[in-house]
Formats: structure tokens, C-alpha cells, sequence
């Protein structure tokens, strides 16, 4: 157990905001960004603990913003009618998720539930417009960045569907 008097308080405070800078820092979304521009974007950053089985975001409600794994797994779960479901990934430490909906409130497409205790970081869709008139140089740089990642994931869904139709002829 720590001593409340000579512990250091400060200094865990700096190293979880460092830890959030360095895991920003490995999605693409922000891994251009300089540190001064990283640490304007942690300020807007939400952090929140999620229980196992409990569901980030639900399938067919609007897109609030995207997810961050800064510790823990998260399935990405489509349901049906039926009320069957089936996993379409398995995201971990590090992945990102729920990004188009910092470009629209379209219902999300499926649904992420914890699968562990899971610490998420939320980046909003509000937040983010509200940096793009605040600091418009660095949230168009963000802007680029998320219109080139959703670009890169079209392509490689545009490969598998050309492999699934490939294999049906």
C-alpha cells in the first residue's frame, strides 16, 4: 500500500496523462500530430471503465464518436432480427473504433460489448467540431487523417468483396 504522504500524486497524474498521449499516438487518426497538437486533443479525451459484457455502443442507435482501447478486449458484434448475433472482430489494447461517426450520426452498423473489464478513451463527435472552429489548421490535420483511414479501410473492403465474388464465379 502507498504511503498518502510520501507518494507522489503528481507525478502518477502526468504518467497517465502520458500514457494516454502515447497511446494517442499510435492511432493513425493522431499519429501525425506534434505534442503540442496531441496534448490539445487529450483535453478533450473521455475516459471511462467499462464492465465485461457491457455493451460501448449499440447497434442501430446514432454515432456519437469513435473508441479507443487503452486496456482490455472488445467484441464488435452484428445482430440480427432474429435476435442472433454473430463477432465480427475482436479488438485489443490499442485498437479504434466507431470512427465515421466523427464524420455523421448515421446509426451504427453493429455493436461493441466490453468482453473484459475494459478501460475506453471516447473521442465525440461535438468535441471534435468544436475543435475544427476552435483550432482549425489542427482539426482539418485530424479531419485528413480520418478521411485517409476510412479510405484505406473502403479499399481493403472493396479487396475481400472482389475475392468473395472471385469465388463465386
Amino acid at each position: 500500500m502507498e504511503n498518502p504522504i510520501w507518494g507522489n500524486s503528481i507525478f502518477k497524474k502526468k504518467k497517465k496523462k502520458d500514457d494516454i498521449l502515447a497511446l494517442l499516438k499510435q492511432v493513425p487518426i493522431f499519429a501525425d500530430l506534434k505534442p503540442r497538437e496531441l496534448a490539445e486533443v487529450e483535453k478533450i479525451m473521455h475516459r471511462r471503465r467499462y464492465k465485461k459484457s457491457e455493451p460501448i455502443i449499440r447497434m442501430g442507435n446514432p454515432g456519437l464518436g469513435m473508441y479507443i482501447i487503452a486496456k482490455g478486449s472488445v467484441d464488435i458484434i452484428e445482430e440480427d432480427k432474429k435476435g442472433g448475433s454473430r463477432t465480427l472482430a475482436e479488438l485489443k489494447d490499442g485498437s479504434f473504433f466507431g470512427d465515421l461517426a466523427l464524420l455523421d450520426e448515421s446509426p451504427r452498423s453493429a455493436s461493441a460489448i466490453a468482453n473484459e473489464e475494459c478501460d475506453i478513451i471516447g473521442f465525440f463527435r461535438p468535441d471534435f467540431l468544436d475543435l475544427l472552429d476552435r483550432k482549425p489548421k489542427l482539426g482539418i490535420k485530424v479531419l485528413l487523417a480520418l478521411a485517409k483511414t476510412i479510405g484505406e479501410r473502403l479499399r481493403r473492403t472493396d479487396e475481400m468483396l472482389m475475392k468473395i465474388e472471385e469465388r463465386k464465379a
